[in-house]
């Protein structure tokens, strides 16, 4: 299948369609969040799914304030000098979800690269939170890179899962969105590394208990060759699920999309991703990392 590149579109295709979702849980699940305070990527990221899935009753939380320390051309999220910092967070992003009744729960942040841990001990905590409330939640961390600090971030998850109650010790899903190809990180991803990514993720999957996940972005300009290179890079470091989703531009301040990809293109992705071995796989013009990320069984597909 040819990958043709075209540049600054702005017309929509028929097939994205984007759900208002302004009925059954939406409401609760706003009351959720605003009301104790809290951040979603599904706001701060200016997702295309916030309506349909507020109205399924989840979102997707956002640690650590909603001030990035980079400035990825593709996102939305404010980029600054963050000085927030409430230690009361964990504890209110489980009263949240709990109170949602939440089976399953995606936890992300902002990049933080102000702070020594990365992060990575409010994510502990709030696991720590969730998991004495509800031993039997599951829990996806999409987490940033955490730059140098890599290797402390795993041991801050591991010793907080080893420290819980035998009832709570279960399986964590570990996520980090490579977004792109490697020859477009200069445009798209400033501060961010290719390789440093890859390593991440190996550590990740290299966890007793842990799976690994990431998810790209497809029409940014990259040709098909280039997305099937980065899957059998994330297969190599054994990362066990996959997401690809169309890029959609937030607002004009970011990058343009150069291409809208055929549904069809997206199916013969998945195709591709599973001929590789990846367990858990979703790929659509709508499809992003937290996107029906309860999933668990193979072949479901949204969007």
């Amino acid at each position: 299948m040819q990958t043709v590149v075209q540049r600054n579109i702005t017309r929509m295709p028929a097939w994205i369609r984007q759900n208002l979702g302004r009925e059954v849980h939406f409401p609760a699940t706003r009351q959720a969040v605003h009301g104790q305070g809290l951040h979603t990527v599904c706001e701060e990221a200016k997702c295309p799914n916030r309506g349909e899935c507020w109205s399924r009753g989840t979102a997707t939380f956002m640690l650590l304030g909603d001030t990035c320390t980079r400035a990825c051309a593709f996102c939305a999220v404010k980029t600054g000098k963050p000085t927030w910092f409430d230690r009361d967070e964990p504890k209110r992003v489980a009263e949240a979800v709990i109170g949602m009744g939440l089976d399953y729960v995606v936890l992300t942040s902002v990049n933080r690269d102000d702070l020594e841990d990365g992060g990575a001990g409010s994510f502990a905590e709030t696991l720590r939170q969730l998991r004495e409330q509800k031993p039997n939640i599951g829990v996806e961390f999409l987490t940033p890179d955490f730059r140098h600090t890599q290797a402390n971030a795993v041991r801050v998850f591991n010793e907080t899962l080893a420290n819980l109650p035998d009832g709570a010790r279960r399986d964590l899903v570990w996520g980090h969105n490579v977004e792109t190809v490697p020859r477009l990180y200069r445009e798209a991803r400033k501060g961010a590394q290719y390789q440093r990514s890859l390593e991440l993720l190996a550590l990740a999957a290299q966890q007793p208990g842990v799976e690994a996940k990431s998810a790209l972005m497809l029409g940014l300009g990259e040709t098909r060759e280039e997305v099937l290179q980065v899957l059998r890079d994330l297969s190599a470091v054994g990362v066990a699920r996959i997401s690809l989703g169309q890029y959609l531009r937030p607002s004009l301040d970011n990058l343009p999309v150069a291409r809208y990809v055929h549904p069809d293109e997206f199916a013969d992705y998945e195709a591709a991703a599973r001929d590789l071995g990846f367990a858990w796989v979703k790929a659509g013009p709508l499809v992003r990392s937290s996107y029906y990320a309860e999933e668990i069984q193979q072949g479901t597909q949204h969007g």
